[in-house]
């Protein structure tokens, strides 16, 4: 990883949220790390950070044994601030009383300012009332020596308090959802007027230093980079490229679980206009074949991972062997990793393979995009000039139509999703709906049903469509369509693909680390 000077620790005590506290820091222009509470003491030393945030969690403080931030968070002599269980622990480590069982509160909440503070400046005023989100059981009945009220609420009568001598402030609600309205204001308080950094997190900044610690880390050894057409390895491949050139060779593996014409798509994009060393295989017919008749989703994705390794290791002796695997590794996958888990993964991230990077290899990773959430990654290939039509495409997991075309897989099932799919982003890209929605695909349900088309009868496979919109991935709603618009897809999926009789659509949402539908 690189080194940040000006990074904001971020102990993570098991919220669900916490990767949203992450977001409106880096937003307001603010490196941060997030380390989960077993390893923070550790993650304090070696980061060396300017502020520190503590996290929610579904822990009560009142449980023996339940999480703490280490002692010297507080008397470094650094800001902190507390966030619901964070004020929680803040407050019992330093003197204060917690119980529990008073009044839960959960959902929205509202916010009396009793007291003007440094965190409310320029945006809540003394005698102010705001809506703001709560989530919680246990509340504050005492605050340690040298605190004072700043904010009260129905449930939670030290909903917000500080020590402004100390630099200590703590909140009862979470500032960083959507659902408080001024909570990334306030957060943007925290890291500028009271932490005092700046906004030196760009990612112009982020690709020059980035470029320096590849050619650092590769040296004069060759890098094969796992292309997948997707938005993250694009952006790994070209920004290895700029910083080794042709020390770098990417490799483009069809395993015949793609969209309709992708391979093709991406190998004219990168050949054409980016002069990048690239080798497709056809691999199809070998994927296909291993996988053909499996039901077990987990068993999909470790059969391909296990033959994305095997082709990959072929490749590279081809090429006469290669010292770095690159990939497009994105910060929630490293968060998840070594989240409650004991150390960081070994393992491929799925997008590209699940089986693991064995030994044998005797390759070293790079994964220059380890320290971003997906919509910087989409800013860098920006940065980087990859055309907005191209970063704004919608993600697609490596594992393609494998995990959806749950149930057996077959060479026609495959076939028939693939035009169905095709047809489904046809519509929205018609309809001016592509650059809305965050993320659409069809799925092929293990379900066949009896319809009539025509004058008879038929027995064919029911399809789903699925459309959400989110930020960065780590939540989802579903899209919102008129009843035209999907009367319309519907139509010509059932017209155009034979297989299908019937369409239906998934409202289902995706809360904070959920995996996509499979």
């Amino acid at each position: 990883m690189t080194t940040h000077p000006d990074t904001v620790l971020i102990i993570d005590f098991g919220s669900q949220v916490t990767q949203l506290i992450a977001r409106r820091v880096r937003e307001a222009g603010v490196y941060c790390e997030i380390v989960p509470f077993q390893s923070a003491a550790e993650g304090f030393r070696r980061i060396r950070p300017k502020a520190v945030i503590l996290s929610g969690s579904p822990h009560s403080t009142v449980d023996i044994g339940s999480p703490r931030a280490p002692d010297e968070v507080f008397s470094s002599g650094i800001p902190v601030l507390g966030i619901c269980y964070g004020e929680q622990t803040m407050c019992a480590q330093l003197g204060g009383k917690v119980e529990a069982g008073h009044h839960r509160e959960f959902g929205r909440a509202f916010l009396e300012i009793e007291d003007d503070c440094e965190l409310f400046d320029g945006i809540w005023a003394k005698g102010t009332r705001h809506q703001v989100w709560m989530s919680h059981g246990d509340r504050v009945t005492a605050i340690p020596a040298g605190f004072k009220i700043v904010g009260t609420s129905t449930g939670a009568p030290f909903a917000a308090i500080a020590d402004e001598a100390r630099k200590f402030y703590a909140v009862q609600f979470h500032p960083e959802v959507v659902h408080t309205p001024d909570g990334a204001k306030l957060l943007g308080n925290f890291v500028h007027r009271i932490a005092g950094l700046s906004r030196g997190w760009t990612m112009a900044a982020y690709r020059d230093q980035a470029v320096e610690a590849i050619r650092k880390q590769v040296g004069k050894g060759k890098v094969i980079c796992a292309l997948s057409g997707g938005v993250d390895s694009s952006v790994a491949a070209l920004l290895i490229h700029e910083a080794v050139g042709d020390q770098l060779t990417c490799i483009l593996v069809d395993h015949g679980l793609m969209r309709k014409d992708e391979a093709k798509s991406v190998v004219e994009m990168f050949r054409q206009h980016y002069n990048l060393p690239l080798i497709l295989v056809d691999a199809s017919d070998r994927f296909i074949s291993a996988l053909e008749g499996e039901a077990d989703p987990e068993k999909k994705r470790k059969t391909i991972g296990r033959l994305f390794i095997e082709v990959f290791e072929e490749e590279a002796k081809k090429l006469g062997g290669a010292d770095f695997l690159a990939q497009g590794t994105l910060y929630p996958d490293v968060i998840e990793s070594v989240s409650f888990s004991g150390g960081p993964s070994v393992t491929i991230k799925s997008h590209h393979n699940v089986g693991g990077l064995p030994e044998r290899m005797n390759m070293k990773l790079v994964e220059p995009l380890r320290e971003l959430f997906k919509d910087e990654v989409r800013a860098l290939g920006k940065e980087l000039g990859l055309p907005e039509s191209f970063i704004s495409r919608h993600p697609f997991p490596g594992p393609g139509l494998a995990i959806r075309c749950p149930g057996g897989i077959t060479r026609e099932k495959l076939e028939i999703l693939r035009e169905a799919d095709a047809i489904y982003l046809d519509e929205i890209r018609k309809a001016g709906l592509y650059d809305a929605i965050w993320q659409a695909f069809a799925v092929l349900l293990p379900v066949q049903t009896v319809g009539v088309m025509g004058d008879g009868r038929t027995y064919e496979f029911v399809c789903a469509l699925r459309a959400v919109t989110s930020v960065d991935g780590m939540t989802a709603d579903f899209y919102h369509y008129d009843m035209a618009f999907l009367g319309a897809a519907a139509t010509r999926i059932i017209n155009e693909v034979k297989g299908i009789n019937r369409v239906v659509y998934d409202v289902t949402s995706k809360p904070p680390g959920t995996i996509e539908w499979e």
